[in-house]
């Protein structure tokens, strides 16, 4: 319905049309799947189990190819790990997420 189309109307009132309540494959404004619950980036990566010789950086390096995404694997297990990131111990328990 445009602009003028009230005035050629007759006075006669037009049904308007409802969008979809949530159709297949629909985005919000930043492309997130419209109507999904939000999960936070921990709760969509897999699990590792720290072993000997382990920091943060070898982890990344071997589970993302880069070592400077350790960032990423402190900042999804700060409550398992602690404030100092270079302290983890053996058989921890860590969430590596989805990048």
């Amino acid at each position: 319905m445009g602009l003028f189309d009230f005035l050629s109307n007759d006075g006669e009132k037009k049904p308007v049309q409802q969008p979809a309540a949530n159709p297949a494959g629909a985005t919000d404004f930043f492309g997130n799947k419209a109507g999904a619950a939000a999960q936070p980036a921990a709760a969509a990566g897999t699990s590792y189990t720290v072993v000997s010789g382990d920091s943060l950086s070898k982890i990344a390096k071997r589970h993302y190819g880069d070592a400077s995404k350790w960032h990423q694997i402190y900042d999804a297990n700060k409550a398992t790990i602690g404030a100092n990131p270079d302290h983890i111990e053996v058989g921890q328990v860590l969430t590596l997420p989805t990048l």
